[in-house]
């Protein structure tokens, strides 16, 4: 057969596999077992891997010594004539390839060396051949004789003009190779556990993530379980980190031995990593749904929870878990790891020891939420805050004696937000003290505003809510003072809202600072009152005004029906703290008002102020303006 046939010489027995020199000093994504035959990369010959056109190498020996040279030389060489035929080997190539040496010469060359398993190589060789190019390198697998694996590294230059043809030479490399895959499995791996390390596991998953890994075979999908032990850090720091390493070895085995009964089950066993700490992975390619996913985090948690025997120490432990399976497609590493680290986070959050799966629409809050943490301090600059104002109605009179300011958020992107929706995370993040002092200043100018503008009717008063952390994070007193010398409206006139929880346990600063402001001729509010273990001995020795009792008392005065029975127990329950608060010399706003019956009974136990949707909704500035001045406020007027 002819060495320069048009198509590809098909491979002999000794050829198996293509790689190029540069796969050997960085090697391939394929993983080597030890022990175990490498594994075979086909893939076409980079552009560096075939060198430019040079200089021919010269050859100045003499014919004789030349010869001499070329039969004693331990590098494997074959001189190839310009048809790719070996004309001449020495004998270290026969003995490379475990062949007679007679038997070389005649040989197609590019089959001793497997030159003609990818097109690129082989196009690169015969234009060798033909005086086109100037040299060849690659690196071939083949497969010796006696049926181990043989690593080449095959060199092609052309000879002298006189000579003819090329010379081939072969250097083992096998040992070099082993080297590589022996030093890329411990770069691998973990020492500890023995697991394939964040390294490999992200390796594995963006390869199967790569469209080709799914788009002609297997389910398309992908499965996650992201494992965490509960508690590890006591483990380590009660009994050192020597038998932390053990539990952590005893752990991979456990998750190793679920991993390969569940792979018993279906096509393939998972990969379990360990990703660092005491954090674990099992990916789960081609995944058939969440029902293997769950199957397998129950495995996984039942495992676990079985007691560890640790050199005669006996430890008990358990784990969380977030599972995420999904469509492989439109799906990176990245989002699929953010998609597993959130679902952990709820399963520790749910209360440990169980396994979650992914929740998109849960998700989507978390990520609403994490959007309005972080815009909430530059919306108070760009003015996306507003107040809007609800009445408090006296019982006797009808009349508006005061207003609630409550806070609306227009958030360009989720509309406008009540006060629930992020004042709890103004709280975490300090930013209620800013928004707060903007809240106080914007419902204190408001409230001047009234009293300018309807001089003849009694001046209403306006309530501010105060959180906790606007007491300890800021200096409210002088907050306050600026404030109503910068608006000047009275002080009689701002009523600070501070919660049950917070005014009840107040000691040091927070009720030195409520004193203060009382002192000052603020009014106090308890809000929401009687849903906390109030202390009701404390209540007397505390600088508050004004109770308000909380929605939930209001609502068992629904009633309507003439002849149904009331409700004796509430009606006793809001008489009783009426009586105690108009005892402490205080006054009572009954809060969540919405029918006349409710008002009448409120009446007649003796609260003296109301508020809520029967006699108007949180409304803006202007409704409230149309309120005052008229000698009744009617049921629902102040409404839309």
């Amino acid at each position: 057969m002819s060495g320069t046939s048009e198509g590809p010489t098909p491979a002999t027995e000794l050829g198996r596999a293509v790689v190029t020199e540069s796969e050997i000093l960085a090697p391939s994504g394929a993983e080597f077992a030890e022990g175990a035959e490498a594994v075979e990369v086909a893939g076409p010959v980079p552009d560096e891997a075939v060198e430019p056109d040079a200089s021919p190498v010269p050859c100045t020996p003499s014919p004789p010594s030349y010869r001499s040279v070329f039969t004693a030389a331990p590098l494997a060489m074959a001189v190839v004539d310009r048809e790719g035929t070996v004309t001449g080997a020495n004998a270290a190539l026969a003995d490379l390839l475990g062949r007679d040496q007679d038997t070389l010469t005649g040989a197609v060359a590019a089959d001793l060396v497997d030159l003609a398993s990818d097109a690129r190589t082989w196009h690169a060789y015969r234009e060798l051949l033909r005086g086109r190019r100037a040299r060849l390198r690659c690196t071939r697998r083949l497969k010796h004789p006696e049926g181990h694996a043989l690593w080449v590294r095959v060199t092609v230059a052309p000879l002298p003009p006189d000579d003819g043809g090329v010379l081939v030479s072969v250097a083992d490399i096998s040992d070099h190779r082993a080297l590589q895959a022996r030093l890329r499995h411990l770069r691998m791996h973990d020492p500890v556990t023995r697991l394939p390390n964040r390294t490999l596991f992200f390796e594995r998953l963006t390869g199967a993530l790569e469209a080709e890994s799914y788009a002609e075979s297997g389910t398309g999908r992908i499965g996650l379980c992201y494992l965490d032990l509960d508690g590890f850090k006591a483990v380590n720091d009660t009994l050192g980190h020597r038998v932390g390493d053990q539990l952590l070895a005893a752990v991979a085995d456990r998750l190793t031995r679920c991993a390969q009964d569940a792979g018993r089950a279906r096509a393939g066993i998972p990969l379990v990593a360990r990703l660092g700490g005491d954090e674990f992975a099992l990916l789960v390619e081609d995944s058939t749904g969440t029902e293997q996913l769950a199957d397998l985090a129950e495995s996984l948690l039942d495992a676990i929870q079985e007691p560890f025997d640790l050199s005669g120490r006996r430890l008990s432990v358990s784990a969380s878990i977030g599972v995420v399976e999904r469509h492989a497609a439109g799906t990176t590493p990245t989002a699929l790891m953010q998609a597993a680290d959130t679902t952990l986070y709820w399963a520790k959050a749910d209360g440990k020891a169980r396994w979650t799966l992914f929740d998109p629409e849960r998700n989507a809050s978390r990520v609403t939420r994490q959007a309005l943490v972080s815009s909430l301090r530059p919306a108070i600059d760009r003015g996306e805050f507003a107040l809007e104002y609800q009445p408090l109605v006296g019982m006797d009179d009808d009349r508006v004696h005061g207003v609630e300011a409550l806070i609306r958020w227009h958030h360009p992107r989720f509309g406008t937000l009540t006060p629930n929706r992020f004042i709890s995370l103004a709280e975490e993040d300090g930013s209620i003290v800013p928004l707060g002092r903007w809240v106080l200043r914007t419902a204190c100018r408001q409230a001047r505003d009234w009293q300018t503008r309807y001089p003849d009717e009694p001046p209403i008063f306006v309530s501010v809510n105060v959180a906790v952390r606007q007491v300890w994070d800021s200096d409210l007193v002088a907050d306050v003072a600026d404030t109503l010398e910068e608006t000047g409206l009275p002080p009689h006139l701002l009523q600070l809202e501070l919660t049950e929880s917070a005014v009840m346990g107040s000691s040091g600063r927070p009720l030195q600072a409520l004193k203060a402001l009382s002192d000052m001729g603020v009014r106090i509010a308890i809000d929401d009152f009687g849903t906390g273990y109030s202390n009701l001995a404390y209540l007397s020795r505390l600088p508050v005004s004004v109770l308000k009792l909380d929605g939930s008392f209001v609502r068992g005065f629904q009633i309507e029906d003439r002849t149904a029975q009331p409700g004796a127990a509430d009606e006793v329950i809001v008489e009783a703290m009426v009586q105690l608060a108009h005892r402490l010399g205080l006054t009572v706003t009954a809060e969540c008002v919405e029918t006349s019956a409710q008002a009448t009974r409120l009446r007649r136990i003796g609260c003296d102020t109301g508020q809520g949707w029967l006699y108007s909704r949180p409304v803006p500035p202007d409704r409230i303006s149309e309120l005052l001045g008229t000698p009744g406020v009617q049921a629902g007027v102040g409404n839309p």
